[in-house]
């Protein structure tokens, strides 16, 4: 599939942007994010980081439960690949017919045993092919998020948010620090990925972005405050002494085009 014909079946009606990236901009957002999630590694897109309890795969490093895993975090291997089959991309058989739709490791310590092994292998490569359509996919999870994030926002701020957003829809940094934080760490309606009822989603980082700014200093800066404010009352203080310093590095990537 290629880059245009990925975006154009992106591509949905939303209230928020009137305007959307060109095929050639989603190509370079793809890359950006693949690059924030990994260095470009292939060997990271089947992958099992430390202290979470999911992999995670693909560009966008999307999250797949185990059987029997209940987490907190919204769950997103699942939907690209209903985006894939509905893009009519012939998916590995095993993975066509896998059911319950579960990771196929039950915990890190068995996938390290066989991150060289079928279907680790299999999958990788399946996910190499294909990472215009997962650009794709995170666009759209985007533009269908953004009509239920501005219906939370207060009334008294929606248009202060809306006029924002349409600012950010006219650059390719714009589209970028979107898509990709949507990615990264979702869209701020899930009410369990709240720590004290303190969410870190875009719906968080578009209430917070202070007006008659620059666009994109501003959702930067909000963005950090956010993520800064998670770890701060995370209970695994991982977040704090590993995760948070990676994540600034990645929102700070928001305020200049690599």
């Amino acid at each position: 599939m290629t880059p245009s014909t990925a975006f154009s079946q992106a591509t949905v009606s939303i209230a928020a942007c009137n305007t959307a990236p060109t095929p050639d901009q989603l190509a370079r957002i793809g890359d950006w994010i693949y690059r924030n999630e990994c260095n470009r590694d292939p060997r990271c897109l089947v992958e099992w980081n430390q202290g979470e309890a999911f992999p995670s795969l693909g560009i966008g490093h999307f999250i797949w439960y185990p059987q029997g895993v209940q987490g907190r975090f919204t769950e997103s291997f699942p939907a690209l690949i209903a985006y894939l089959q509905q893009q009519n991309i012939a998916l590995p058989t095993w993975l066509a017919t896998r059911s319950p739709f579960t990771a196929p490791w039950a915990d890190r310590e068995t996938f390290l045993q066989q991150r060289d092994q079928h279907p680790a292998v299999e999958l990788r490569q399946f996910l190499a092919q294909h990472t215009a359509a997962q650009s794709g996919f995170m666009l759209q999870r985007l533009q269908r998020a953004l009509p239920a994030i501005l219906d939370q926002v207060p009334e008294a701020a929606r248009g202060q948010v809306s006029h924002q957003l349409q600012a950010m829809c006219r650059s390719e940094l714009g589209w970028y620090a979107l898509v990709d934080y949507v990615n990264f760490k979702g869209e701020g309606l899930n009410p369990q990925e709240r720590y004290q009822n303190r969410g870190w989603g875009l719906l968080q980082v578009l209430l917070l972005m202070a007006p008659n700014r620059d666009i994109h200093h501003s959702f930067a800066d909000a963005a950090a405050s956010v993520l800064t404010q998670r770890a701060k009352l995370a209970h695994n203080s991982m977040e704090r002494e590993r995760w948070l310093n990676g994540w600034l590095k990645r929102v700070n990537s928001y305020r200049a085009l690599p």
